[in-house]
């Protein structure tokens, strides 16, 4: 299964000719119906419809559609009719004229005040005459089943490029990992080392090659504490185990996000921890280096369905 990522757009449209009122209309102007999605990211899904009037009816058809191919995010949707340009003219039949002629004689004859009909109100008329027996709501449907697909198509793409800057960050911050493994021994080891050579200091040793049972005690009890203080062992296996989980989600696919955030939660604290717990300039880059790809991991991994 593919990750998919939150952001993404797409816009279809489609045309087709309206169909005529009847034998009063001999015209089929164009008209085209656009819809547009546009997805960025969003804890929930957060979908919001902006239709004109002429489709508001179909908005719960549309919204069950969306809901049920996409379940996280802010989604916007956008759909609009263009009736076709100004030059298209519905021309009226000479039946519409002399119905229409007939309708203003009666009107007249009742009010004879009443002002006659211009050019413009006839082309009007037939205009709204010959719109009205067409239904745009009726390819709505599926034009938004197409909008959808391509949504998810490019949604998917963005997903595998986020998917695959996971897996690049990861691998970095598993080699660094495995430079911090052998950093505790060592600094323990040097740790030791130095108490012992305090303790020669302070206790004066005149031949300087022979130390006091209880006083190198001391100082392997003083490197024991530090060591454990120091050790990132625990650590450094929790990190590794949210690693492993992190890539198994990223290869297993479908919705992770919010795993995907948690355990990222889960490795900054970590990486705190050897800051907190470092003893040297060395394990103190890595900690911060460590911040850093986990920050830009974040970042991405807001992104993810």
């Amino acid at each position: 299964m593919s990750v998919y990522s939150m952001t993404g757009y797409a816009g279809v449209q489609q045309s087709a000719p309206q169909s005529p009122a009847g034998p009063e209309s001999r015209s089929t102007p164009v008209q085209r119906l656009g819809l547009e999605i546009r997805s960025v990211n969003s804890r929930f899904l957060d979908l919001s419809l902006r239709l004109p009037d002429e489709l508001r009816q179909h908005e719960p058809a549309l919204r069950e559609l969306i809901t049920r191919h996409i379940k996280r995010g802010k989604v916007e949707v956008r759909a609009a009719i263009d009736a076709g340009s100004a030059s298209a003219v519905t021309e009226p039949s000479p039946r519409l004229l002399q119905r229409l002629n007939a309708v203003q004689d009666n009107v007249r004859a009742w009010l004879p005040d009443a002002t006659p009909l211009s050019v413009a109100d006839v082309i009007r008329l037939s205009s709204t005459e010959s719109t009205q027996a067409s239904d745009p709501g009726q390819d709505l449907l599926p034009l938004a089943e197409r909008a959808v697909t391509a949504l998810l198509e490019a949604r998917e793409r963005e997903g595998a490029r986020l998917a695959s800057m996971l897996m690049d960050r990861l691998g970095q911050l598993k080699q660094l990992g495995l430079r911090a493994v052998p950093l505790v021994p060592q600094l323990v080891a040097a740790q030791q080392a130095r108490f012992l050579e305090r303790w020669r200091e302070a206790m004066a040793l005149t031949d300087g090659t022979t130390l006091p049972e209880g006083a190198q005690d001391r100082a392997l009890t003083e490197a024991t504490a530090f060591a454990i203080r120091i050790d990132v062992a625990e650590e450094l296996t929790r990190l590794n185990s949210h690693l492993d989980e992190i890539e198994r989600l990223v290869g297993k696919g479908g919705e992770i996000g919010k795993r995907l955030d948690f355990l990222i939660q889960e490795l900054h604290r970590e990486a705190n921890t050897l800051g907190s717990k470092s003893a040297t300039l060395e394990m103190t880059r890595i900690s911060v280096d460590m911040k850093v790809l986990i920050e830009q991991m974040r970042e991405q991994v807001q992104n993810i369905e």
